[in-house]
């Protein structure tokens, strides 16, 4: 592929001519020496305000400190090398405690330190892994990583400082998430006990055992031996599905065909039925928004015509830490139909339970919005990592 003029061809790829390649050990001091981990008996004993780092950020606080000044930590072991469930690179500043799970860089003068720790954390770990039985980072390898630099500090400021206003934009809707995530789990506990009543409805509520306002059954998984039980137009939610899928299921995964179906305990459920997890993701839940059937950790329970679907769905929701507390133990906790059958729901009447859920519902939709919109900026912010730290767009 022809270079586009003003650029290289380097290890890290193409970059622009006047930056450089550096190597980390070349451009950073690594202060791993100084740091000391503490046992948790003895962490107990010094407890304060100074933060206490590990591999993945502050897992304590303390009452005294190693270091007092801007420095990056960069992972050194577990699993996030690889997974990346959260940052590996991280800025620390002022004073602090750091354990043996984290290198301790200290940029050059000349180095802007959000630059570098972007750079870091843009960087794929797969190939400096020298772990077996857990993923690592030992300093040799980290010294040899290249780094791609502009040419000047104000250049690498632009770039950190950009990324740093996107950081800054998705902090915000994640708190935000949060926040609304917050004021469903207070909307749901007063609507759906009564404790605050919607404009228009007043009157006593009904105590109602579960079974007698709704119609059960569990499902069937056809023998996975045989091919032509699969693969059919007959949709088959799995607990993999509930989870993926949220509150309604339009899709499955997997479909069984009329043979499948006819060779197993499944049933079919209506569109409207509420599915519920008997055991694996205990008390998840979801609504049927197509006809379908489902595997035996799912119970799907019909609503008579006194409970309406959507209410249901977030009166047992609203039930899930209790719900875990209640399954039975074996090899995993699990519920029966019998125990579903027995949960007792208060009833308002059939158009307030519609109105409940539909303040719910709106909730809901404004949280999914908000997260649509966080993905896409997370996405966003990708991109202009790419762009940005391998100078394919420049700032300056």
């Amino acid at each position: 592929m022809e270079l586009k003029p003003g650029y290289k061809q380097t290890e890290v790829g193409v970059i622009p001519e006047d930056w450089s390649l550096r190597q980390m050990g070349e451009i950073v001091t690594f202060l791993d020496g100084k740091r000391r981990p503490v046992k948790d008996v003895d962490r107990a004993k010094m407890r304060g305000s100074i933060p206490y780092y590990g591999a993945s950020g502050i897992i304590d606080y303390v009452n005294e400190h190693i270091f007092d000044e801007e420095l990056i930590l960069l992972g050194e072991d577990g699993e996030n090398i690889l997974s990346r469930n959260c940052r590996l690179a991280f800025r620390i500043s002022g004073k602090t405690w750091v354990n043996n799970h984290a290198h301790v860089l200290k940029p050059d003068p000349d180095l802007h330190i959000g630059f570098l720790v972007d750079y870091l954390e843009s960087l794929n770990y797969d190939r400096y892994n020298s772990g077996t039985a857990q993923p690592k980072l030992n300093k040799q390898t980290c010294i040899k990583i290249p780094i791609a630099l502009p040419p000047t500090k104000a250049e690498q400021e632009a770039i950190a400082e950009a990324l740093s206003d996107a950081d800054a934009l998705i902090e915000s809707l994640r708190q935000l998430i949060a926040k609304k995530r917050q004021i469903k789990q207070g909307a749901m506990q007063e609507l759906l006990t009564g404790k605050k009543r919607l404009p228009g409805f007043s009157g006593e509520w009904e105590l109602k055992k579960l079974g007698y306002v709704s119609e059960m059954g569990s499902g069937g998984t056809p023998a996975s031996s045989f091919p032509d039980y699969y693969d059919g137009d007959i949709p088959w939610v799995s607990i993999s599905d509930m989870t993926k899928g949220g509150k309604v299921i339009q899709s499955t995964d997997r479909n069984l065909s009329g043979l499948g179906f006819a060779n197993s305990a499944a049933q079919m459920f209506p569109v409207g039925t509420v599915l519920y997890a008997m055991y694996a993701s205990l008390g998840e839940c979801s609504i049927a928004g197509i006809s379908l059937c489902s595997s035996q950790a799912i119970l799907g329970i019909r609503p008579k015509a006194t409970l309406e679907s959507e209410f249901l769905y977030y009166f047992l929701t609203s039930r899930k830490t209790i719900v875990k507390s209640m399954g039975q133990q074996g090899t995993q906790s699990n519920l029966n139909k019998a125990m579903v059958q027995a949960f007792q729901i208060n009833l308002p009447t059939f158009s307030e339970q519609t109105a409940i859920a539909k303040v719910l519902s709106d909730i809901d939709t404004e949280i999914n919005m908000l997260e649509i919109k966080l993905e896409k900026i997370l996405q966003l912010k990708l991109g202009m990592m790419y762009n940005l730290l391998t100078g394919k767009i420049r700032l300056v």
